[in-house]
C-alpha cells in the first residue's frame, strides 16, 4: 500500500497538467467564457449529483441490512456513484468526463465489479463472505482418482512418512462463477 503513495504527488502535477491543456484547447475551440461556464455547470451539477448519491447509497445499505442480505453490492454501486459524483463536481473537463462516465449503469457496474474483486482480494474470505455473500461455485463430478502406490523403503532406515490417503469415488472439479 505505501509503495503506491510515492507515485501520489506526481500523478496529481500530470492531472492538474492534464486539465489545464484540455482547457485551453476547449477554450481555443468554443471559447473562454463558454469553457468556464462548462466547468462550473460540471461542478454544480457533480454537488446536486453527489447529495442525491450519497443519499441513494445509504438508503440501499439500510434496505440491505434490514433484509439481512449481504450490503457488499450496495456499498460498491454507493462508492462508485459517489466517486463518479465527486469527479464531477471537481473543477475540470477531464476529471468531470471521467466522473460522468462512473454514473453510466453499465460502466458503473464494470467499475462496481472491478472495485468488488480488489476488495475481495485485500480482506480474508470470512470477511468477503459477510460483505458480498457466498461465492457461486460450479461443480463437476470428476473422474474417479487411484491411489497412490506406496513405494519400496531400499534401507531399513527410518520409517517414511506415511502417504495422504484419498477417497477415489469422492473427485470433484470446480469452478468460482462470477455473479
Amino acid at each position: 500500500m505505501r509503495r503506491g503513495l510515492k507515485y501520489v504527488p506526481p500523478a496529481l502535477l500530470l492531472l492538474a497538467l492534464l486539465e489545464l491543456t484540455v482547457f485551453v484547447l476547449v477554450g481555443r475551440a468554443v471559447g473562454f467564457g463558454a469553457a468556464v461556464l462548462l466547468v462550473f455547470g460540471a461542478s454544480l451539477l457533480g454537488l446536486v449529483l453527489l447529495r442525491r448519491e450519497g443519499m441513494r447509497a445509504w438508503r440501499s445499505f439500510r434496505a440491505a441490512a434490514q433484509a439481512g442480505r449481504p450490503p457488499g453490492p450496495e456499498v460498491t454501486d454507493g462508492l462508485v456513484g459517489l466517486l463518479g459524483a465527486l469527479l464531477l463536481a471537481m473543477p475540470g473537463l477531464v476529471s468531470g468526463v471521467v466522473g460522468l462516465l462512473l454514473l453510466v449503469p453499465p460502466l458503473r457496474r464494470l467499475a462496481g465489479g472491478g472495485v468488488r474483486r480488489a476488495t475481495e482480494r485485500r480482506v480474508s474470505s470470512m470477511v468477503a463472505g459477510d460483505l458480498f455473500g457466498p461465492r457461486r461455485v460450479r461443480v463437476y463430478r470428476g473422474a474417479p482418482q487411484p491411489a497412490p502406490e506406496p513405494s519400496p523403503s531400499p534401507s531399513p532406515g527410518p520409517a517414511p512418512s506415511p502417504q495422504p490417503v484419498t477417497d477415489p469415488g469422492k473427485a470433484i472439479e470446480g469452478e468460482i462463477v462470477d455473479r
